[in-house]
């Protein structure tokens, strides 16, 4: 076995090892993570040249602990423990504490997420000030940089030292005006319609764009805005 590279080795690096040994598998373990199933295999490939042992391998339709990921498991829910009650801190007091929490969100997460928590800080934690600003397309640097304290995103970074969850599940829909048209009845007549496109401040497109030309789809772009808000005003009566 290859001496350990200990630069490889991280809390979420650990922490990914320790979900894929309880889940016994890559996919329910991105799911208990927060990330994707890219990011979890990415993860374990950094594992086993850091520990020099492949950790699991297929077994029937699944996959299965080595023998050195058995025997390592315990020795890393140990280091993960003392390092959760190094890091904890001194207890925290919603009714004492005292700070500004900047959130990173497009108007949509915004308006749908954010006015209850807004709500329930002013109940419970009335000295912390919340404090959003536009997310565009995120990346995980506005939270290494410190720029905000989390990002509310369908567009979750790929990272594996930035910590992730679900909020919850949405879908895509259309639309429109009945009063102007019916609603279109296949794929051809959607992209046939006239639309209103979203440009974020940014200069990045909506992930919806993303999908239409991967797949060598346009659609006819009459408005664009930059911003979800923007929406209702210009498709009442057109």
């Amino acid at each position: 076995m290859n001496s350990v590279d200990t630069f490889n080795l991280d809390i979420r690096a650990l922490s990914t090892f320790v979900a894929v040994l309880d889940e016994g598998s890559v996919s329910r373990a991105a799911v208990k993570l927060g990330v994707s199933q890219s990011a979890v295999s990415h993860t374990l490939d950094r594992l086993r040249q850091a520990l020099g042992d492949p950790l699991f391998v297929k077994s029937g339709r699944g996959i299965a602990p080595t023998r050195y990921a058995l025997q390592a498991g315990p020795h890393i829910r140990q280091i993960l423990d003392d390092l959760q009650s190094l890091a904890s801190g001194p207890p925290f007091s919603p009714d004492t504490a005292d700070f500004t929490f900047t959130i990173a969100a497009n108007d949509y997460q915004r308006d749908l997420l954010l006015p209850p928590l807004a709500k329930t800080l002013r109940q419970q934690a009335p000295g912390i000030r919340l404090q959003v600003i536009p997310s565009g397309i995120p990346s995980a640097d506005m939270l290494r940089k410190d720029v905000c304290d989390l990002i509310v995103s369908p567009h979750a970074p790929e990272a594996t030292d930035i910590m992730q969850r679900g909020l919850m599940a949405d879908r895509m829909v259309v639309f429109y005006d009945p009063s102007q048209r019916d609603a279109p009845r296949d794929l051809p007549e959607y992209l046939k319609a006239d639309h209103i496109a979203l440009l974020f401040a940014t200069g990045e497109k909506p992930g919806l764009e993303n999908t239409l030309a991967a797949r060598g789809l346009t659609r006819r772009t009459m408005v664009t805005v930059s911003n979800f808000s923007g929406l209702p005003e210009f498709l009442r009566g057109t």
